[in-house]
């Protein structure tokens, strides 16, 4: 009962205190509606490295796109161009085909000069070589000329056959074209023979012409004579006379060698009865008379086996009838011998008077073909037919010129459509601009660099900050960053092909340092660095920084509950909402935000 009586008044006496906790007089409430006092807004003063970054959003894709238009005809006809087979999105590499038109290949080659025309045999300039380059690259031997030679031409072949088709030759109607060219030569060839065959006919040309003939062919009978003449040192007539005088010769020394031994045999002493018989041969020789070999011998009283007694002279032999042989011999030799000079001088004179006057028959048959050529060449000068003659040549020399100058660029060439110069390679087809079956007209496909690059905008403000080689960071959507650097601001970063920037923007182009873990066509974030110091510095919020009328900033700094002192600053880097200063500060002070 207690209890409940204690508990009535506890209930009573809390509804008493909530009513007048809630009942207040108009004084109460006015204050309670009063704004507070004012207090100081403050913020720390902080040492840390600041950087001062623009920040863009923009998107990922693969760098230095390019559109791609063919440059001429595909093929040996300049007809309808369609496509047979379209470009396909991806990777190409260097000397792979690119399409097809009417059947016919477009090769993509590595190059910075256009093609701009039918690269045709002889021709030559900086594309030519541009295309030996990329025949070498590919392994196709080719010179490096920047002429389009049989050597170039034979490359260009192979890499045609390499891929499955054949280079472009001539086509019907350049063949049509050749030979009707070539058909004209011989036509006019024709002519000026006829012409000249009636010429050399006429009354006034023909007897010259026959004379002529004769002319040459005496001429020729007398070089012939000549030759024949110097080849041979002797007529027969002087090797006959040279060959009796040296027989004489021959003889004569025979004869003076007979008579030298007779004589040299005539002098030797006598020795036994060898001797004897020796001197009684000589004295037969010598023609004595009167004395016999028995009266002129000495008979031996040397008994046998004794020696042989010491040899005698002789009785003197009478031997001038010998040296008187012997002289004579002698003379008739030199008598031969000096014959023998005299024929062969004699042999030489008659051979050159015989050369001197074959020479002159020659020239005599020159000067005679000489003067029958000129003649002839007036009667044909004055003749009614001359004209005729050298309207035919004029016409066949102008025949040849046309063949030879079409001949210089006939063979296999490279129609300017079948080939695509690209700056780098390989690249990307990012854009197929025509499909198989549709004619080509302009553009074909859009092809980039195998590196990413970021695209996007920023204001024009902002614009004035940036350069191109400032550092960056890409950011994807999965938080992962990435270095990269501002390539180009302004119109040198608007891609072929890309949206335009908005208004009042600036288009910014960045190339990430890297590309593993990018994916083209990502939304991307990414900071360009404009600034940052090289060490930590003191930074306060730029709010807190306020230019005095003299021009100079300065900063309210706190020292006691809302009692602040004025210090003078020099400001430098500003970024994030703060900026760097430098003053009597220090890292923890308190400046007040604002005016308050």
């Amino acid at each position: 009962m207690l209890a409940g009586i204690v508990a009535g008044v506890v209930a009573v006496a809390g509804a008493g205190w909530a009513v007048g906790s809630r009942l207040r007089s108009p004084a109460d409430e006015a204050a309670r509606r009063a704004a507070p006092a004012a207090s100081l807004v403050t913020a720390a003063v902080e040492r840390r490295k600041l950087v001062s970054t623009v920040v863009l959003s923009g998107t990922l894709e693969y760098g230095s796109p390019l559109p791609i238009s063919l440059a001429g005809a595909v093929g040996g006809t300049a007809g309808t161009q369609r496509a047979t087979r379209a470009p396909r999105k991806g990777r190409i590499a260097e000397g792979a085909v690119l399409m097809e038109v009417n059947g016919r290949p477009v090769f993509a080659l590595r190059g910075s000069v256009p093609m701009h025309r039918t690269i045709v045999p002889g021709a030559e300039g900086d594309d030519v070589e541009q295309l030996q380059r990329a025949l070498r690259r590919l392994g196709h031997a080719a010179p490096a000329t920047g002429v389009f030679d049989p050597a170039t031409i034979a490359a260009v072949t192979r890499l045609y056959a390499k891929k499955g088709y054949q280079a472009q030759q001539p086509t019907l109607a350049d063949r049509q074209t050749y030979d009707t060219l070539r058909k004209a030569v011989r036509t006019a060839e024709e002519s000026l023979a006829t012409e000249k065959q009636a010429l050399d006919r006429g009354r006034d040309v023909l007897p010259l012409k026959v004379r002529l003939d004769n002319a040459r062919a005496d001429l020729k009978s007398a070089r012939a004579a000549l030759a024949a003449a110097q080849s041979r040192e002797f007529t027969p007539a002087d090797e006959t006379a040279l060959a009796a005088a040296e027989s004489a010769v021959r003889a004569a020394r025979e004869r003076l060698l007979e008579a030298e031994q007779a004589l040299a045999a005539a002098t030797k002493p006598q020795s036994g009865t060898a001797s004897s018989g020796t001197t009684a041969t000589s004295a037969t020789a010598t023609g004595t008379t009167g004395t016999s070999a028995a009266a002129t011998a000495t008979p031996s009283s040397t008994p046998a086996g004794t020696p042989s007694p010491e040899p005698k002279p002789s009785a003197s032999t009478d031997t001038s009838l010998l040296e008187l042989r012997v002289a004579n011999a002698r003379a008739d030799l030199t008598a031969a011998e000096e014959a023998l000079d005299r024929a062969r001088e004699q042999a030489r004179e008659a051979r050159d008077a015989k050369l001197e006057e074959l020479r002159k028959s020659v020239r005599t048959a020159r000067e005679a073909v000489t003067t029958a050529e000129q003649a002839l060449r007036q009667a044909r000068q004055l003749s009614p037919a001359r004209l005729k003659v050298a309207n035919a040549g004029k016409d066949l020399a102008a025949a040849k010129e046309l063949l030879a100058e079409y001949a210089r660029t006939y063979g296999v060439s490279i129609p300017p459509g079948e080939v695509v110069f690209l700056p780098k390679l390989p690249a990307r087809v990012r854009k197929v601009s025509v499909k198989a079956g549709q004619n080509v007209e302009a553009e074909v496909a859009t092809v980039t660099g195998s590196a990413f690059a970021v695209t996007g905008s920023v204001e024009t403000a902002e614009s004035e900050l940036l350069r191109p080689g400032m550092a960056a960071a890409i950011e994807v959507d999965a938080g992962t960053t990435y270095p990269a650097r501002l390539a180009a601001v302004g119109e040198k970063a608007r891609l072929p092909g890309g949206e335009a920037a908005p208004e009042g923007s600036v288009p910014v182009l960045l190339t990430p340092s890297g590309g593993r873990g990018l994916r083209a066509g990502a939304a991307v974030t990414a900071r360009v660095t404009v600034g940052a110091t090289d060490a930590p510095v003191l930074v306060v919020p730029v709010a807190a920084v306020i230019t005095s009328a003299d021009g100079k900033a300065r900063v309210r700094v706190e020292y006691a509950t809302d009692r602040t002192r004025d210090v003078e600053v020099r400001t430098g880097l500003t970024a994030d909402g703060n900026v760097e200063v430098t003053g009597a500060l220090k890292e923890g002070d308190r400046v007040v935000i604002g005016n308050a």
